[in-house]
């Protein structure tokens, strides 16, 4: 008996120490990532602390955190067993930013100036209501229940859905909001701002600003094999250099979002493993290394932080976004803008108008093409910082449709074919949630007129 025991301890002895060595170089980005989240949702979104534990928390490892908002400070804390605390500070204007214990947080900082767009529209032009109209060509029936069908019932946490807009014809024929979401709520868009650093991009190109065939001007590259990458190859995310993507597990894209300082430097500092445009890679270290590059376009931080909310986001009344910033003071473009679903969509509807916004050519046509021209060795499936159906992914969708994507199924979908822009934001991405399905009950509810 008394050998069984301690075998049996043994055993657990064993575990816990497997446990410990596997958890522990883990526990600073699980801290991180959580410090991060709660000081997000928290501050810009007003969530409280339980419904974003039971919501956007609610990850394997991530609940072991222990969390705590100071809102006198405008800072959230976390630790896990008390090990490795991190703190994410709040700051109005800029959003929630992961610190080190180096940051200085006295530091003072510049905010961007920001234009709310006034006139006298009704969404998605304007910030009015939405004005009632009705197509005879909508089963309205059809789409409510496709809209409904993507919302869990009470209780539920199969398809974990918050929020649903549909734009038809630039009307707003569907909009649905999960308990605690509202046509007000700011949510993360994750990986769809990937799209909107592409955008900004775009207007630098029209004003003929910036030649993106020409070599990225990265003057440490300037003497090995990366002297050849184009800005073209990192908008295409094909640009050979070597990067590792794996959310389950510490690789580069988890330690660059929760350890560092300066977020575009990470994917810059790596070799090259691949010619240009002969292997085609996600990254989010190249589209955060391309707002690098974007801000060395501008010769003062502010005209920096200014252009992504004159050029594109304020331009077009997305006046309740919020692009966040690393340590260094340049925007995540991979991974950190949030907006309210409505706002989304408006973004959606700028590129299903090819870059027209009512009226006015913010994105010249021939950017939006280059955009949706799928990238070689991608199989149809990436344009330029934009998902592809032309391999068609989603069988019930047209194969012209493109759409921004977002970890946790983040999705602005737009199918000019169909005049149609879809907006769906939740906690499970496809396959866990069929957004195949999702897009067949809506299309086939707008039947061609």
């Amino acid at each position: 008996m008394k050998k069984i025991v301690k075998l049996i301890v043994l055993v657990l002895v064993v575990a816990l120490l497997y446990y410990g060595f596997t958890t522990y170089p883990k526990l600073d980005l699980i801290s991180g990532f959580s410090a991060k989240s709660v000081a997000s949702g928290h501050f810009l979104d007003n969530r409280s602390l339980e419904l974003i534990e039971k919501g956007d928390n609610d990850i394997p490892l991530l609940d072991l955190a222990t969390n705590k908002i100071d809102e006198a400070g405008k800072f959230a804390t976390s630790a896990v067993y008390g090990l490795k605390e991190r703190k994410a500070i709040y700051r109005e204007g800029l959003g929630a930013t992961l610190i080190n214990e180096d940051f200085d947080v006295s530091k003072p900082y510049l905010l961007p100036k920001r234009t709310k767009l006034v006139n006298d529209l009704s969404f998605p032009y304007g910030n009015n209501e939405p004005k009632d109209t009705v197509f005879a060509n909508v089963d309205y029936a059809k789409l409510k229940n496709a809209v409904a069908n993507a919302f869990d019932k009470t209780g539920g946490k199969l398809k974990r859905t918050r929020a649903v807009v549909v734009l038809y014809k630039d009307k707003l024929i569907a909009e649905k909001y999960d308990t605690g979401f509202t046509k007000d709520s700011r949510i993360l868009g994750w990986s769809m701002t990937k799209s909107l650093t592409s955008a900004a991009f775009g207007v630098l190109v029209k004003q003929g600003k910036i030649d993106i065939y020409k070599p990225a001007p990265i003057a440490e590259w300037k003497n090995d094999d990366r002297k050849n990458i184009t800005v073209n190859d990192l908008l295409h995310m094909n640009s050979g250099l070597e990067w590792e993507e794996n959310y389950s597990t510490i690789c580069d894209a988890t330690k660059m979002l929760f350890q560092s300082e300066d977020m575009g430097k990470v994917q810059m500092d790596k070799p090259a493993q691949f010619k240009p445009n002969t292997h085609w890679y996600y990254s989010s270290g190249t589209t955060n290394l391309l707002s690098r590059i974007l801000k060395h376009q501008f010769k003062s931080q502010q005209e920096y932080l200014d252009f992504w909310y004159s050029a594109v986001i304020d331009k077009i009344g997305m006046n309740s976004m919020v692009v966040e910033q690393d340590m260094s003071g340049t925007f995540v473009g991979s991974s950190y803008g949030w907006a309210t679903p409505r706002d989304w969509s408006k973004f959606g509807l700028l590129y299903l108008h090819k870059g027209n916004w009512n009226g006015e050519q913010v994105l010249d046509e021939s950017w939006v093409k280059y955009t949706v021209t799928p990238t070689n060795t991608s199989d149809g499936k990436y344009g330029a910082q934009f998902w592809l159906n032309a391999g068609g992914k989603f069988p019930a969708a047209p194969k012209d449709m493109f759409y921004c994507n977002g970890y946790q199924g983040q999705t602005v979908a737009i199918i000019p074919s169909l005049d149609l822009v879809i907006v769906r934001m939740g906690l499970k991405e496809d396959p866990a949630f069929d957004f195949n399905g999702f897009l067949k009950g809506i299309i086939d509810s707008v039947k061609k007129s």
